[in-house]
C-alpha cells in the first residue's frame, strides 16, 4: 500500500535554500539579541492544558492544539512564548536574577484556518524584558527591534510608537463609558486603512453619535506624546537611534486588552503588507501565575513576513550557501589526496564538501556545484598531485587558477 507524500495542511517542510535563509535571519536577529544581554530560554513543546488554557480568550482557547497523552495528563501545544515565560518566572522564583532580560526563538502551534501567511506551525522569535517598569527598558526594547532591522539590512523602516494612556481622554466625553473603549479604539486602530470617514461612520454604525465620533477622532489626531513617551524618545536618542526612524502614532492601538502602556510596531514603506515587529508594555500578564503584579515589556519579530520583506528587498547575501567549496575527486587513485586538501579546508573553518564517487566524471560534479550554487570547485588531477597544486574552478565568474594549497585557503578567506 502506497503513502501519499504531503504535509499536514498549515505544515511547512522548508527546503534547503528556504531554510538557509531562515538560518541567516536567525542568527542576524540573534546577534543583536546577544548584544543587549539577553538570554536563551527554551520551553517545552507541551505545557499542562490548564497552564494555557483561558489565557489568551475564547478564540485562543479555540485554536490551541489540545489532547488527553498516554499518562491520561491533559496538555496543550506551545501557542505563544509569552504565558510559558509568565510559567517559568512562576516555577524559578528566587534562581532567576531581575530583571530578566530573555529571548526566545521556538514554534508555536495554533489550528488557524490556513491562508496565505497563516500557519498551523510557525516560528517566533520574543525579546522581553521581565521586572523592570522603568522607561529605560522600554527604550531599550524599541532599540533592540531597531538594531534587529538595520542587522536584516533594512534602511528605510519606521517604529510607530504609542501609549495605551493616550485612549483615556476618549472617555471623557459625555455618554461614552469604558466599556466603549475597546470598540472606539478598533476603529479608530483602522484610521490609515479606511481614512476619517471610515473610521466615523464604523463609529456611527457602533451607536455613537456624530458629534461623539468626531471628538473620539479629534481627540486622537490631537494628541501629544505622554510624559513616559517623552523620556522614551529621550533615551532613543541617546542611544543613538535615528530619528528618522520612529515617530508617535495616537492611532495605533495592538490589542489594548494585553497591553498596560507601550505600544510600537514596525513597518517598512516598500513592504505595504504588514508589521514586520511590534510589542509594548504588559505588566498585568507575567504574574498570572505567581499573583503578584510584575511589570514586563517586551516585542516580538514577524518572522515569515519579515523573510518575505527581505526577499521583496534583495535583501539576502547572493552566496548564501553552506558549502563554499566542493573538492573533486579526479579518479580512484588520487581520491587520498582529495580527501587530504578537504580536511585542511575545514582545519581553517572553510565550509567543504568532497565528492563521494570516485567513478563519476569530473563533468557530473562540476555540474552538480553548479547545481547546488557552490561558488568554488576545487580540482586535483595527477599534475595538481605530482606537483602539490590545485586548480580552483569560480563558477560564478568562470574563471580557474592552480595554486598551492596555502594560497587556496588563504583565497578563500578573504572571497
Amino acid at each position: 500500500m502506497s503513502v501519499n507524500a504531503q504535509t499536514l495542511k498549515g505544515f511547512r517542510d522548508f527546503l534547503p535554500a528556504e531554510a538557509r535563509k531562515r538560518s541567516y535571519v536567525i542568527q542576524k536577529i540573534k546577534a543583536v539579541f546577544e548584544q543587549f544581554g539577553f538570554e536563551p530560554l527554551e520551553t517545552p513543546a507541551l505545557e499542562y492544558e490548564e497552564i494555557l488554557l483561558g489565557k489568551y480568550g475564547a478564540e485562543g482557547d479555540k485554536l490551541m492544539y489540545k489532547f488527553v497523552d498516554n499518562g491520561e495528563r491533559r496538555v496543550a501545544m506551545r501557542y505563544d512564548q509569552t504565558v510559558p515565560l509568565a510559567r517559568v518566572i512562576a516555577q524559578y522564583q528566587g534562581q532567576i536574577p531581575m530583571p530578566f532580560k530573555r529571548y526566545q526563538i521556538q514554534n508555536v502551534w495554533r489550528a488557524e484556518n490556513t491562508q496565505k501567511g497563516r500557519y498551523r506551525e510557525f516560528l517566533q522569535c520574543d525579546a522581553d524584558i521581565v521586572g523592570s517598569n522603568s522607561p529605560l527598558a522600554d527604550a531599550e526594547v524599541i532599540a533592540v527591534a531597531a538594531r534587529v532591522m538595520e542587522n536584516l539590512g533594512f534602511k528605510n523602516f519606521k517604529i510607530l510608537v504609542n501609549d495605551r494612556a493616550v485612549f483615556n481622554d476618549l472617555l471623557q466625553k459625555p455618554g461614552a463609558q469604558e466599556s466603549d473603549l475597546p470598540k472606539i479604539i478598533r476603529a479608530i486602530d483602522k484610521l490609515k486603512k479606511i481614512g476619517r470617514e471610515g473610521v466615523l461612520n464604523e463609529l456611527g454604525n457602533d451607536g455613537f453619535t456624530t458629534e461623539q465620533a468626531t471628538y473620539f477622532l479629534q481627540t486622537i489626531e490631537n494628541a501629544q506624546p505622554t510624559q513616559k513617551l517623552e523620556e522614551i524618545f529621550s533615551s532613543l536618542e541617546k542611544m543613538g537611534i535615528d530619528k528618522n526612524n520612529y515617530q508617535f502614532s495616537p492611532s495605533l492601538a495592538r490589542g489594548l486588552d494585553y497591553y498596560t502602556g507601550l505600544i510600537f510596531e514596525i513597518e517598512i514603506p516598500e513592504y505595504p503588507t504588514g508589521s514586520t515587529a511590534g510589542g509594548g508594555r504588559y505588566d498585568n500578564l507575567i504574574g498570572m501565575f505567581g499573583g503578584e503584579k510584575v511589570p514586563a515589556v517586551g516585542f516580538a519579530v514577524g518572522f515569515d513576513r519579515t523573510i518575505e520583506a527581505m526577499e521583496a528587498l534583495n535583501l539576502f547575501p547572493e552566496d548564501l550557501q553552506t558549502s563554499k567549496i566542493l573538492v573533486t575527486i579526479f579518479s580512484s587513485e588520487l581520491a587520498d589526496k582529495s580527501l587530504e586538501i578537504s580536511s585542511q579546508l575545514r582545519a581553517n573553518n572553510i565550509n567543504t564538501e568532497v565528492w563521494l564517487d570516485p567513478e563519476n566524471k569530473l563533468e557530473k560534479q562540476l555540474k552538480y556545484a553548479d547545481q547546488r550554487g557552490i561558488p568554488f570547485v576545487a580540482i586535483i588531477g595527477p599534475d595538481e598531485a605530482n606537483n602539490g597544486t590545485v586548480t580552483l574552478k569560480n563558477l560564478k565568474e568562470k574563471t580557474q587558477e592552480t595554486m598551492s594549497t596555502n594560497q587556496l585557503v588563504e583565497r578563500l578567506n578573504n572571497s
